[in-house]
C-alpha cells in the first residue's frame, strides 16, 4: 500500500488533525525539496505563511526543484511563500530571512531547522571540507537561525523551534560508526537541549523531530546504492504529518512538558491516532523497511 492522491491531488495520509496552523507563519530551512518542502507543503494546506530559506534559486544537475518552484507548490497548495535564495551558514542571509519575514508577514511563529549536510564515512575517510560543511550547517547553521529568530518568536503567542536531530543516543556504536556525521547531527540535538531549558520562561516550545525509518529523499538517492536503498523507505509525508501534529500542539505525552523533546514520527502519529503506518510505506512490507540511524 502506498499513498494515493485524493480528489484535490494532495497526497492520502492517515493522520487526522486535531488542530491548524492556518495564519501561522513558518521560517524553514533548506525546503527546496525533501522533507523540508514536505513539511512546508502540509503547512501550507492549512493556510500558513511560509518563509523559504534555501541555496537553491538555479535548477540543480541532480537534485530537482529551487526555492522559487518550491513557492509555487506552496502556494498552490493553499498558503502564502516567501521564496528567499540564502545560505544558512551566512549570518547576514539568516539575519535577512527573518527581516524579510517580518516585513511581509509581520512576525515568525516557528522555525523549522530542516538543512542539514551528510557524509557517513569513518574517520579515516572523511574529507575535512565536508567535514566543515557538516559543522557549518547542523551545528552552526542550527544554531544561527535559532538564536537570531529568538526576539520574534517572543513575540509571538506560543512559538516554536522544531529541529530535524536524532534523539542524544550515547551508544558507542553510532559515535563510531560515522563520527563526523554524528557529532553534527548530535550538536543539533544539543541546540534543542539547551535552548528548552535556556527559554522554558519565554513561552518558545524547543523540540526535535526524527524518523524511524530511512526516508526516501533526494540526498538518499545520491548517496551509493541509494537507489536501492529507498526502495525499503518510507515517504516524506510521514515527517510532514509528524510535524504538524507537533507544531499544531497534538497531546504527545499526556501530563509531559511541551518542550525538550525527542520526538520520532511514529510516536508523534501514533499519539494522534494513527495505527496503520502502511500508507507511508514506497512499498515495502513494514518489516522490510530500513530503520533510520541514531535510535
Amino acid at each position: 500500500m502506498t499513498l494515493s492522491n485524493d480528489a484535490s491531488g494532495s497526497p492520502a495520509s492517515p493522520y487526522q488533525p486535531s488542530g491548524t496552523l492556518r495564519g501561522r507563519t513558518i521560517l524553514i530551512s533548506g525546503g527546496s525539496r525533501g522533507i523540508g518542502l514536505a513539511i512546508a507543503t502540509r503547512a501550507a494546506q492549512d493556510g500558513a505563511n511560509i518563509v523559504l530559506l534555501a541555496k537553491t534559486g538555479e535548477p540543480h544537475p541532480k537534485l530537482e526543484g529551487t526555492v522559487y518552484t518550491a513557492a509555487e507548490q506552496l502556494e498552490a497548495a493553499g498558503g502564502q511563500a516567501l521564496p528567499l535564495v540564502g545560505d544558512v551558514r551566512r549570518d547576514e542571509d539568516v539575519a535577512g530571512a527573518v527581516s524579510a519575514a517580518l516585513d511581509r508577514f509581520g512576525g515568525i511563529d516557528i522555525v523549522v531547522n530542516n538543512a542539514s549536510a551528510i557524509d557517513l564515512s569513518g574517520t579515516d575517510a572523511v574529507d575535512m571540507k565536508k567535514y566543515d560543511l557538516m559543522q557549518d550547517i547542523n551545528v552552526r547553521g542550527t544554531f544561527l537561525l535559532s538564536k537570531l529568530a529568538l526576539p520574534v518568536l517572543r513575540a509571538s503567542a506560543g512559538g516554536h523551534i522544531l529541529t530535524l536531530s536524532p534523539p542524544l543516543n550515547l551508544d558507542p556504536h553510532w559515535a563510531g560508526k560515522h563520527l563526523a556525521y554524528t557529532m553534527a547531527k548530535y550538536g543539533m540535538s544539543l541546540t534543542t537541549l539547551g535552548l528548552a531549558e535556556e527559554l522554558k520562561g519565554d513561552g518558545i516550545s524547543v523540540n526535535s523531530l526524527w524518523p524511524c525509518t530511512l526516508i526516501d529523499t533526494a540526498a538518499i538517492r545520491n548517496m551509493p546504492r541509494g537507489h536501492h536503498m529507498v526502495q525499503a523507505a518510507r515517504g516524506p509525508q510521514i515527517m510532514a504529518d509528524a510535524a504538524h501534529a507537533v507544531l499544531t500542539g497534538a497531546n504527545l505525552r499526556p501530563g509531559g512538558a511541551a518542550s525538550g523533546n525527542f520526538y520520532t514520527d511514529e510516536e508523534v502519529l501514533a499519539a494522534a491516532g494513527v495505527e496503520d503506518f502502511r500508507p507511508y510505506s514506497l512499498g515495502a512490507p513494514e518489516d522490510r523497511l530500513v530503520p533510520d540511524i541514531f535510535l
